[in-house]
């Protein structure tokens, strides 16, 4: 009996020894596995230290770093053209039905453009000729104002003070603007929160809207606006759309009241030929050719026959004509009905307009003019003169 029992045992040994075989086994694979992954780990940094040493950093570093970057340009840019900002407010006595008196405020905001107290603004915040202004620089201090001129063919006033030394804007390039720019909006928002800063985008260049005033109830077409999504504000016309490096390159103007962060501003190049009339001669002097016309889309085009996708189409109504009585253009020949494809060198386009590239010229300027007129394409020379 106890033989079989031994023999059975010794039958048994090899397979426990097995077993241990195999669980040592494993135990020594799970070790090498870790000893891998340990090497792998420290492999994996070497290379990422290499990736950074040799890129400066890692994605999201530079990520935090070009958000800090731009926020410290955007402080940048309000900290050099804010205290050239100033907020507009206006006065008119009023006598009610019962013969009571009282008044009623407006508000905008402007811009120094020379230290002896010129401000530009827009034409509708100093609209009422019987009211009067006030300035209030960004320290606080209140200046009586008078308007110096005002635009016939643009949204574009300027308004006077009496005071020197004052911190002047810097003008920038309006033209080499691209869609996507960072820019920043200052503002008198709704009239009591003086220099209000916005920041967005340019959405889009080349804009025409007719944009209306509600308090007068008048409106105005402008041409080759620029449309942002910094929030513009009422209070805020007149007032700089700034590129991040503290230069205006707008002047705010309109918002779009069906939409939201659509708003408009006068790029500033526009605005330079004022600029520089009204602090060398006192006044605006605006070059003219004496047409009416309508700028030409593809969809204006389509609907109306017309054998160019761009241009001016010179139109007039019963109540208004196409072409002026003794302006440049009837002089030069122009008609009703004639398509304006080019001033000069410079192509007529939705980027481009008629009347932004007449305002590049001066008073007594001759300029060649390229039209079409019953499919023919034709030339003529005009002499440009003050528009009144």
């Amino acid at each position: 009996m106890d033989e079989k029992i031994e023999e059975k045992a010794k039958q048994a040994k090899p397979t426990i020894q097995t077993k241990a075989k195999k669980n040592d086994y494993k135990v020594l694979f799970i070790l090498v596995y870790f000893l891998i992954g340990i090497l792998g780990g420290v492999f994996g940094s070497f290379v990422y230290l290499d990736y950074k040493s040799q890129n400066g950093e890692n994605v999201l570093s530079r990520t935090i770093r070009q958000n800090v970057t731009e926020s410290s340009a955007v402080i940048d840019a309000v900290k050099k053209v804010g205290p050239s900002v100033v907020s507009i407010t206006g006065e008119t006595k009023t006598v009610d039905f019962f013969g009571n008196a009282g008044s009623s405020k407006s508000s905008g905001t402007g811009f120094i453009i020379d230290k002896n107290g010129l401000i530009i603004t827009n034409k509708h915040v100093v609209s009422n000729q019987n009211a009067s202004y006030s300035v209030f620089t960004s320290e606080g201090k209140e200046y009586k104002a008078e308007i110096k001129a005002i635009d016939p063919s643009n949204d574009i006033a300027f308004l006077k003070i009496n005071a020197n030394n004052l911190p002047v804007a810097e003008l920038g390039n309006s033209d080499s603007l691209q869609v996507g720019q960072s820019v920043v909006a200052i503002g008198n928002a709704l009239g009591q929160y003086q220099n209000t800063v916005t920041a967005g985008v340019i959405s889009a260049i080349g804009r025409a809207i007719e944009a209306g005033d509600s308090s007068s109830g008048s409106s105005e077409s402008l041409e080759n606006v620029i449309q942002t999504d910094a929030a513009i504000n009422p209070g805020n016309s007149g007032g700089p759309l700034v590129n991040l490096a503290g230069q205006i390159i707008g002047i705010n103007t309109a918002i779009d009241q069906n939409g939201q962060s659509i708003g408009f501003a006068i790029p500033i190049n526009t605005a330079k030929t004022d600029v520089d009339s009204v602090i060398s001669k006192g006044k605006i002097i605006r070059p003219m050719l004496g047409v009416r016309y309508i700028p030409i889309t593809k969809e204006f085009a389509a609907s109306n026959n017309l054998s160019v996708p761009e241009g001016a189409y010179i139109y007039g109504s019963r109540s208004e004509l196409g072409v002026l009585p003794g302006s440049p253009a009837e002089k030069a020949g122009l008609k009703d009905g004639d398509i304006i494809t080019k001033i000069g060198d410079n192509k007529i386009s939705a980027s481009q307009s008629l009347s932004s590239i007449i305002a590049k010229y001066k008073v007594g300027d001759k300029v060649k003019i390229s039209y079409i007129r019953d499919g023919k394409q034709k030339t003529t020379e005009v002499t440009l003169t003050e528009a009144n």
